[in-house]
């Protein structure tokens, strides 16, 4: 009985140990000394946003997603982008590529969805196979297409766009080798250790809670040599 007695309380420290960690984790993020300009991913699963408090909580800036594909865009996105500019919060548009549909549809899509804004920050394109089609093309075609959209894009925003590249996208199609952007990394709690070129971007977390937030973000910094 002693020693099923003592299994069930060290079964207990160990379930309140992964409570504490997990609420470390949950509010983390990297210290503003090292990373001064820090901000925020948002869209529909985000849910409610209260623009003043997200600002108030630390947020210098929001990435707001738009569109999807060739048609689908974020129902919250015009609801975000004017919550964002009313409170003072710098703020650019995402579009998710989809590797499945073609570049001038997807641009097309984009450019009729986020406003021209001259103040906004540079469009962000996330790369990403998660949620992505299964019918991946070959690198040159792929290349080729996505030359094609941030063509389209870039005119339209009158800035170069910001890619937001995974470790197993970039694998597979060497985009940081192969495109001459800037680029946003993911990488949780640790700063990311792939890329042919030095990260613009960094995505510290993907679970964090911040107040005016209903639902978890994905929290980002700035390289510091590119605060300015």
């Amino acid at each position: 009985m002693g020693a099923i007695k003592w299994g069930a309380i060290w079964l207990l420290l160990a379930a309140l140990a992964a409570i504490a960690l997990w609420q470390v984790a949950i509010h983390w993020h990297p210290v503003t000394s090292q990373y001064p300009v820090q901000g925020v991913t948002i869209g529909a699963d985000q849910g409610d946003v209260h623009w003043p408090t997200l600002r108030a909580a630390g947020a210098d800036f929001a990435y707001i997603h738009a569109t999807d594909g060739d048609i689908d865009r974020d129902p919250n996105f015009a609801h975000h982008w004017q919550g964002a500019h009313d409170a003072g919060l710098r703020h650019g548009a995402i579009h998710i590529w989809e590797l499945c549909r073609l570049a001038v549809d997807q641009a097309t899509n984009f450019v009729a969805t986020v406003p021209p804004d001259g103040d906004a920050l540079p469009p962000a394109i996330i790369l990403d196979f998660e949620n992505n089609c299964a019918d991946r093309p070959d690198v040159s075609v792929f290349i080729s297409e996505l030359a094609t959209f941030l063509q389209m894009i870039e005119a339209h925003a009158e800035s170069p766009a910001l890619l937001y590249v995974t470790r197993e996208f970039d694998a597979t199609y060497q985009v940081t080798s192969r495109v001459e952007r800037s680029f946003w990394l993911p990488r949780r709690l640790f700063k990311p250790d792939f890329g042919a070129v030095p990260w613009v971007m960094w995505e510290a977390s993907d679970i964090r809670r911040v107040e005016g937030v209903e639902n978890p973000v994905r929290w980002n910094v700035v390289r510091p040599e590119q605060s300015g």
